[in-house]
């Protein structure tokens, strides 16, 4: 290591014992010990050019460990991304563009948010797949994308379950482009590594297709310098790069946990300072160490950057109308390709919303090129097979099919991060009940304001026979709490299709469509153009005005339906309004939610087969489930739970 090379690992280091000490929050231990590993991958090895931080064809970095957060800050402020030294003084404080974890399109520079651990990995495997699709979707996509993701975690992310479920499909797809750092500090929050985890990690990765490089000393660049090299030639697995590691180097109380999630204070930071050989005021970063990174990260950015110009140019002209698809939806905007209809139905018409879907899905693979997804090993239940479609596999990378295995989570943090990479648009399968082992990823998909696609079938108590483990109950009202997540639960095809193009031409959040197992109705009053109002009347009162107005999503509109039929019979006029998205109606205007719904909030009652938590605040008269279901043919089900005419008939009847 040269005497460079040393100023500026220290340098880096100091600021960071600084900028966690001024907030008097944060967690230098990881910070201090990866110094090193993000030092090399920057100034020797990542393309990126930090005055267009949006080029697609970037390699990928991803702070898997996103508590180490302020090393990443640092880095991209001598890196030369828009991140100021006052910036890095502002760390953890409120606005501040330096969070405690990373979050995208809020930092120059990050390429994910994360944090939450193992999610960066299956993020970055996510990454890893969008560059591969890409070059697979366009003729000679190689001449255009070409780059590497790159990602750091630690002994906590490996931990997690996702992370076996991403590393796993990682190998399986032998993504050859992907390296990730593992740094292995042998130390948690509790305490040592050995009082949780005692796995061979070497043997893990072996056992899962991946390469190892292991290294055994953290502060060698040149020995990192040669693992990144090593990984990079890989040309049939993902890499792993075990680097060891000291937590909290420099530190009196390095190797411990006592340095992995607090300031290190002022004098122990001093002497942490010095013994880099470093003894500079807080907050001096030496003109040598943007030197460095001016020479190596930034020059060698701008150039890869003005020969990709020159590159793209060239396959313009060769490929113009691949060349003017690729432009037109590298940042997810794909609403030209949409359907503008959805497909035709006659009176009478009757299916699950599940093969309704199937139908759009088929007809949106023919126009949308770029639409990629599938399922959690379930694709023919949920109907996310594709006719004809091809797999996407190490043979085939133009494969639009994708098939996940049951690795829920990891699956929908996969989608995350090809939506986070840009080109592709994507969406994602399972029952709805297991909704529960992907919600971390939906929330993140939120937070990052990407357009994930969530289709969940088998949706309440007519499950049936697989009985209350698989009957879903408080996991609609889990979705719709999520900020910024749009659900739509609808009733026949019509909605369906229309929930499917509202999906599809948002670019800034994530969408969960509701799908059920068993065959609904063509409603005669259901209209796919005002379910982008969220809800409407679906079918109106015969007289001037409603006595009772109910409200309903899915199959139990139909239900509504019929309802209101017997009572017509016992002149009693009410309103059947459909509500498939209730994100969406909240956003109407005041004066039509009340024109919809009726003034009189206490002449409302909402139905749906699942948990009541949410609905009161459209009406005072709930039938719902909130309790477990039960195992029985789903009439049984449905008949016990008192989801019938009747039963609808007698309630409305009491409310009256």
């Amino acid at each position: 290591m040269t005497s460079k090379d040393n100023l500026c690992i220290a340098a880096i280091r100091s600021t960071i014992i600084d900028g966690i000490n001024k907030a008097k929050s944060g967690h230098p231990g990881m910070a201090l010990g990866s110094t090193p590993i993000l030092y090399t991958l920057f100034t020797k090895h990542l393309v990126a050019d930090p005055n267009h931080p949006k080029w697609i064809n970037r390699d990928r970095f991803v702070l898997s460990a996103g508590h180490a957060s302020m090393l990443l800050y640092t880095m991209l402020h001598v890196a030369g991304y828009g991140i100021t030294m006052d910036d890095l003084k502002n760390f953890r404080q409120l606005n501040s563009i330096t969070p405690g974890h990373p979050e995208v399109d809020l930092t120059p520079g990050v390429d994910a948010s994360a944090g939450p651990l193992g999610q960066g990995i299956a993020q970055a495997v996510g990454f890893a797949m969008a560059e591969q699709m890409i070059r697979g979707l366009y003729d000679s996509g190689y001449k255009f994308m070409n780059h590497y993701t790159y990602a750091l975690c630690g002994d906590g992310c490996l931990q997690e379950g996702i992370s076996q479920e991403a590393i796993s499909f990682a190998g399986a797809q032998k993504l050859n482009k992907l390296i990730l750092f593992y740094d292995c500090n042998d130390v948690t929050l509790d305490g040592p590594l050995a009082l949780s985890n005692v796995e061979d990690q070497k043997k893990r990765f072996e056992a899962s297709n991946w390469n190892v490089i292991v290294v055994k000393d953290g502060n060698n660049i040149r020995e990192i310098d040669k693992a990144i090299t090593r990984a990079k030639k890989s040309e049939d697995k993902p890499t792993v790069i075990i680097v060891h590691t000291i937590i909290g180097f420099g530190s009196a109380k390095q190797g411990t946990s006592k340095v992995h999630g607090a300031p290190l204070g002022v004098e122990d930071g001093k002497n942490a300072k010095l013994s880099y050989g470093f003894d500079y005021p807080d907050f001096t970063m030496p003109r040598t160490v943007y030197n460095q990174f001016k020479k190596t990260f930034i020059a060698r950015g701008e150039t890869a950057y003005k020969q990709w110009e020159q590159y793209f140019e060239a396959y313009k002209r060769d490929y113009p109308e691949d060349a003017a698809k690729f432009v037109s939806t590298m940042n997810n905007d794909i609403k030209t390709f949409v359907f503008d209809k959805g497909p035709y139905y006659e009176p009478g018409f009757k299916d699950s919303t599940r093969n309704s879907s199937q139908v759009m899905l088929n007809l949106l693979h023919q126009t949308c090129f770029n639409l990629v997804g599938g399922s959690a090993d379930v694709a023919a239940s949920v109907m996310t097979n594709v006719k004809d479609a091809v797999n996407f596999s190490p043979e085939h990378r133009e494969g639009r099919n994708i098939n996940f295995g049951i690795r829920e989570f990891a699956m929908a943090s996969i989608q995350n991060g090809m939506l986070l990479h840009g080109g592709v648009r994507t969406y994602v399968g399972c029952f709805l009940v297991f909704s529960d082992y992907l919600k971390p990823a939906i929330r993140m998909a939120s937070l990052s304001n990407l357009p994930a696609v969530y289709l969940f079938s088998h949706d309440s108590l007519a499950v049936g026979e697989d009985g209350p483990t698989h009957q879903p109950i408080e996991q609609l009202a889990m979705l719709r709490s999520i900020p910024g997540n749009y659900v739509y639960r609808p009733c026949d095809v019509n909605e369906t299709a229309a929930a499917w193009k509202l999906s599809l031409e948002t670019t800034d959040h994530p969408s969960c469509i509701i799908l059920s197992r068993q065959a609904l109705p063509l409603i005669e009053g259901s209209r796919s153009d005002d379910v982008y109002k969220g809800g409407y009347v679906i079918s109106k009162e015969r007289g001037e005005k409603p006595e009772l107005t109910l409200i309903a999503t899915g199959s139990e509109v139909s239900l509504a339906i019929e309802a209101q039929r017997a009572l017509l019979l016992k002149n009693i006029d009410v309103r059947v309004v459909s509500m498939p998205c209730q994100e969406l109606f909240l956003k109407q205007d005041g004066n039509y939610i009340k024109e919809v719904l009726g003034t009189d909030y206490e002449k409302r009652f909402a139905i749906e087969m699942l948990s009541s938590f949410g609905w009161h605040k459209f009406a005072p008269h709930v039938m719902s489930v909130d309790t477990f279901g039960k195992s029985a043919p789903a009439a049984a089900v449905i008949k016990d739970f008192g989801f019938t005419v009747d039963e609808v008939v007698r309630r409305v009847e009491e409310i009256l």
